[in-house]
């Protein structure tokens, strides 16, 4: 019986500049390219074939702009959000 108090192995800290952005990339274009998909072709067989390739795309082009606009998106938000 595995030991359920041992604790789980997690990534570093310093990990989380690109966990952040793979694991937000993967689910927007998954919800994003689903709708988008859906709308152009309507729940058939040809979305089950076609929304996998979409969402592939879509990924490819979504995190490596996140990596590039995360710091850009963090330095905004301090200046719009108030700090504690």
């Amino acid at each position: 019986m595995p030991d359920v108090n041992r604790a789980r192995r997690r990534l570093p800290a310093h990990y989380n500049s690109i966990v952040t952005p793979f694991v937000l990339s993967v689910i927007m274009t998954f919800v994003v390219s689903a709708i988008s998909t859906l709308k152009s072709l309507g729940f058939s067989q040809e979305f089950t074939t076609t929304w996998p390739q979409a969402w592939g795309l879509s990924w490819l082009v979504a995190f490596p702009t996140l990596l590039l606009v995360l710091p850009l998106v963090r330095r905004i938000v301090r200046l719009i959000v108030e700090h504690p």
